[in-house]
Order: C-alpha cells, then sequence, then structure tokens
C-alpha cells in the first residue's frame, strides 16, 4: 500500500484519511503545510496511510462478517508493517494517533486496541460506535473494533493502565451531528478511569478549516 512520510524527525503521527480518502488527502488538503513549522522543525513527522475503506466499511454488498475481516486486515498491515518502519526512520518514542471523520474513527479505535503503541490520540469529528454499516449484524469482531461497545466492558489491568497514561484529546463542534458520540465516547473513558480531554468548538466545525486549526491547538497536547 503507499503512504506519505512528511518531516525528517519529532514526533511520529500516524494519518488516517476520512472516508474512503487516499494517502495523499492531508496534504492536498493543505494540513501538511497547516504544520509546516512543526515539521520544518523536526518537532513533527507524519506518516499518511492509505485507506480500505471501500473494501471493508462501506463495501455493503459483502457480507458483514468479511468486511469487518478486511478491516482488521488493514490493522494487520498498519501495527505490522508501517508501525515498524515509522521507528525504523524515527527512534522518537512517541506515537500520535490522529485522523478526522472516519479518520477519527480510525485513530481512536486501533491507539484503544493497542494502547502500549501509543502515547496520544487526537480525533477530530469522529464517530466511535457505527452500527448502521452492518444493517444489524453483530459478532464478536464487530463489537471488539467498536469503542463504544468494547471501552465499557474492559477489565484487563494493563490494558486499562496504558490507555490512563495515554494524552487522548477528542474534538467536536457543538453542531456536529458526530457530538453526541464524542461526548459518549469521552463518559465512557471516564467511567474506566481513563483520562482525556474532550473540546466542543462553536457552530458546526466539521471541515477541513476547522479541522486544521484543531490539529495546530492541539497536536501538542489538551491546550
Amino acid at each position: 500500500m503507499e503512504l506519505l512520510i512528511h518531516g525528517h524527525a519529532g514526533a511520529r503521527m500516524l494519518v488516517f484519511p476520512t472516508s474512503q480518502g487516499r494517502f495523499y488527502e492531508y496534504e492536498d488538503r493543505g494540513m501538511v503545510e497547516n504544520l509546516r513549522d512543526q515539521l520544518e522543525n523536526g518537532w513533527l513527522q507524519l506518516y499518511c496511510v492509505d485507506s480500505v475503506d471501500a473494501e471493508s466499511f462501506y463495501c455493503r454488498w459483502a457480507h458483514p462478517s468479511g468486511r469487518i475481516i478486511r478491516h482488521m486486515q488493514y490493522e494487520d498491515y498498519i501495527l505490522n508493517e508501517v508501525l515498524p518502519l515509522s521507528r525504523s526512520k524515527n527512534d522518537n518514542p512517541m506515537m500520535i494517533a490522529h485522523g478526522a471523520s472516519f479518520g477519527a474513527y480510525h485513530a481512536a479505535n486501533i491507539a484503544f486496541r493497542h494502547p502500549h503503541l501509543f502515547g496520544r490520540v487526537l480525533a477530530l469529528s469522529g464517530v466511535y460506535d457505527l452500527p448502521s454499516f452492518f444493517g444489524g449484524y453483530h459478532d464478536e469482531n464487530i463489537y471488539y473494533n467498536m469503542p463504544l461497545q468494547y471501552i465499557p466492558n474492559l477489565t484487563d489491568h494493563d490494558r486499562l493502565e496504558a490507555l490512563r497514561r495515554m494524552d487522548i484529546i477528542l474534538v467536536a463542534g457543538e453542531h456536529d451531528p458526530n457530538i453526541d458520540g464524542s461526548r459518549r465516547m469521552s463518559s465512557a473513558l471516564w467511567d474506566k478511569g481513563i483520562g482525556n480531554a474532550l473540546r466542543v468548538w462553536d457552530g458546526w466545525a466539521h471541515d477541513w478549516p476547522y479541522w486544521a486549526q484543531m490539529t495546530r491547538a492541539y497536536v501538542g497536547g489538551h491546550d
């Protein structure tokens, strides 16, 4: 699969595209230029990955069981190819999972499933439970890829502690259709003792100009 790397040093940031987006979307939408100073100063390095959403969540002609397995194969690619590549190029210990809209789901889900690999999540305008994509079908694989389903039932001590060490920032507009999901996700995390920052912006705030401002505001932390 194709990907783009921007920057030479600093915290590594895994960037997921929006729904069915491509690896060059982040650059095309001006987000790389938006972070130009951080990239040039060696504070941040981006790993912009491609998606297989059209073969998984959006492949509505296929059976849901196969579609979620395709998503899990994609996760294996990220874990076993992209992350090792990033470590070979840059030994900075900080790995950030980042995305907007559907990319926020991908970022949060992979970090919540594998918290020992990530130090921060920056999820913008995300949705964290997707039952409508599967038309009422449900199985164990779907359950374990829907953060609002599995987070409330987590009991593994080591995984919970890793999640509690993570810097989690959830951002959405007050009138964003996904705001309820962001609020529910924040509450579910707090209920398990997992600290997080929920940042609600004025208005709709579900578009690239807003996401550019959000990323500038929070890529380094909660402030």
